[in-house]
């Protein structure tokens, strides 16, 4: 198995001679076969290994548990190890994110400290290699990620709605993190730690079915490993791999579109008509690169945004649209410029697709949503959670601030009532209208957050599919 991961670092180029190697390490069994196999081939190639363990904070001695066998464990292979600990539940709540997102985050974080504090950890030698001229350290993050979990991220993706970057999922190498078993299956991993008598623990959290993702551990992957093929899980981290490298041609070839039909403004990029009329699928992924490189992040530009960008080649000069990240997008004489909006344009209302299921962030602050099925539940009734008949939506819904033209349904009979006078009507000041986030189809408002919702979307006894929405911003999300 060890021979089996050491080809896969070395077809991926993951560790170079002289590299710090920060291994995330849980105390879980994908986890610490990674540090032994990673402890092997440091004797074989010279990389510096330190494990870097995160204390969420929320399993009480169970945590600690885990913390000490990881310390223990690092003491007897002589692997430099660094903890840190976090209040996951009270960041959670002051950051306004959900648990797993709050997890994330202060992971990132811990592995950042971890780079600093490796230097200070290693003392005198560093210090002497930076002083006598040597190139920088090379940082890479190792992290146990395995064929399963490839295998569980295409499916949550699949279920969720996707290109092929959601396909792709987990790459094995991606901005300094490196995936060093996701070669392996979860069997091998379990072999492998049998095999070398290596101790780990189980995370309690695992074995529930709470979250997305232990359902589809649990319940799908078994069924299509035992029912449809025994081979399944292999051959979707293999359809992934094929996904990423899809995903990557296309956004050389996008990027050499921009190159040949795209002209660099002082503050953005104008995309020539010629640029719109070649393949819609490379020019995408071109868009998306010219709003990358502008924003400096990729997240949440999504195929909404394109579909807006690329839509005013149709429409008179002059016309715009708001993109995130203080971006906009302009019918210009000869194509469309994609750039940084004027400061005094900021205040423009941005729009963004909702993710259904998934998170979703307006302005900062995120809105949750999942389906889930009418059993007769009593029905939401707090200001900043709400529930809508999905069976009755049927375009795609966005987040954003009022426009000319929105309007609700506010009876059975299907009457209408201009956005404008029901902010009237319930004595909204005028100063805060445009900051009211709204659901919407088109110019339909389905929920004015924070107040009423469409009548025509209401729960009913009919009602099958539930489409329940969560905004983490309002005054009080606990009433």
């Amino acid at each position: 198995m060890y021979h089996k991961v050491k080809s896969y670092i070395e077809e991926h180029h993951m560790i170079n001679h002289g590299d710090v190697v920060l291994a995330g390490v849980s105390g879980g069994g994908d986890s610490m076969a990674m540090l032994d196999m990673l402890r092997k081939y440091s004797q074989e190639v010279p990389f510096s290994l330190c494990a870097v363990h995160v204390h969420h904070g929320i399993r009480g001695e169970e945590a600690d548990r885990d913390e000490a066998l990881v310390q223990d464990t690092c003491r007897s292979w002589g692997i430099p190890f660094l903890s840190y600990h976090y209040p996951v539940l009270e960041l959670s709540k002051k950051w306004k994110m959900g648990t797993e997102e709050t997890g994330r985050k202060v992971r990132q974080e811990a592995f950042a400290r971890a780079k600093q504090d490796f230097r200070e950890l290693q003392g005198e030698a560093v210090s002497r290699k930076l002083e006598d001229g040597a190139n920088p350290l090379e940082y890479r993050i190792a992290l146990a990620h395995n064929e399963n979990d490839a295998a569980e991220t295409l499916i949550h993706n699949l279920c969720r709605g996707t290109g092929l970057k959601g396909l792709a999922g987990i790459l094995p190498v991606r901005d300094g993190i490196i995936r060093p078993v996701l070669c392996l299956n979860k069997q091998e991993i379990v072999n492998y730690l049998m095999e070398e008598h290596i101790p780990y623990i189980t995370d309690s959290t695992n074995l529930t079915e709470e979250y997305t993702r232990n359902r589809i551990r649990h319940r799908i992957l078994p069924l299509l490993e035992n029912e449809i093929n025994q081979g399944s899980i292999r051959h979707m981290a293999e359809t992934a791999q094929l996904a990423a490298q899809a995903e990557e041609y296309l956004s050389r070839q996008g990027a050499l579109l921009v190159e040949k039909y795209g002209q660099k403004r002082e503050n953005g990029m104008l995309l020539s008509e010629e640029f719109w009329q070649k393949e819609p699928v490379v020019s995408s992924y071109g868009v998306l690169g010219v709003f990358e490189q502008l924003a400096g992040r990729r997240k949440d530009f999504t195929a909404v945004h394109i579909k807006s960008t690329a839509g005013l080649l149709a429409l008179q000069v002059g016309r715009q649209i708001s993109l995130p990240y203080g971006l906009k997008a302009q019918r210009t004489y000869g194509g469309i410029f994609i750039g940084k909006m004027e400061s005094r344009q900021l205040e423009t209302p941005e729009m963004q697709e909702l993710l259904i299921p998934g998170r979703t962030f307006f302005r900062e602050n995120p809105f949750f949503t999942q389906i889930i099925l009418n059993q007769g539940q009593k029905i939401e009734e707090k200001a900043y959670t709400k529930w809508l008949d999905y069976d009755r939506i049927k375009q795609e819904l966005s987040i954003r601030t009022r426009r000319p033209g929105d309007f609700l349904i506010v009876d059975e009979a299907g009457s209408h009532k201009k956005l404008n006078r029901y902010f009237i009507d319930e004595k909204i000041p005028s100063e805060e209208r445009d900051k009211i986030p709204l659901l919407v189809a088109g110019s339909e408002v389905l929920w004015v957050v924070g107040g009423r919702i469409n009548e025509n979307y209401k729960i009913t006894p009919r009602t099958r599919r539930i489409l329940e929405i969560q905004y983490q911003g309002g005054k009080d999300n606990h009433e």
